[in-house]
């Protein structure tokens, strides 16, 4: 059973190592609606990007999230907001992946 089925947003891989899964769909003529499987005990790469603001929506696990140095807990049903060009990375602390659905303006650059 996939537990993360029902929150799919489709897509195609982008990116896929030993930390995570990353999907994007870009159906949509101006937004990117990325999801992330990212793995028990990883963290995504730092980074941020002048000119996108991005909304990160957590469907499932726990862990932890960084904007421009200041880090706070996430779980299931928050939802972050990220200023244009914000540094942001997020962690997983727990025991199971942590899923994320991600949605920006413009194309990957990251």
């Amino acid at each position: 059973m996939n537990r993360y089925r029902d929150f799919q947003v489709g897509g195609n891989i982008v990116k896929q190592d030993d930390r995570y899964i990353v999907r994007d769909n870009v159906e949509l003529n101006s937004l990117v609606v990325g999801s992330t499987i990212l793995f028990p005990e990883k963290c995504t790469t730092g980074h941020a990007h002048p000119g996108v603001e991005e909304v990160y929506t957590f469907i499932n696990g726990t862990g932890e999230m960084e904007i421009d140095n200041e880090r706070f807990a996430v779980s299931a049903g928050n939802i972050v907001l990220i200023p244009d060009g914000a540094l942001h990375k997020v962690y997983n602390t727990g025991t199971v992946g942590l899923y994320f659905v991600c949605v920006f303006n413009g194309t990957r650059n990251h």
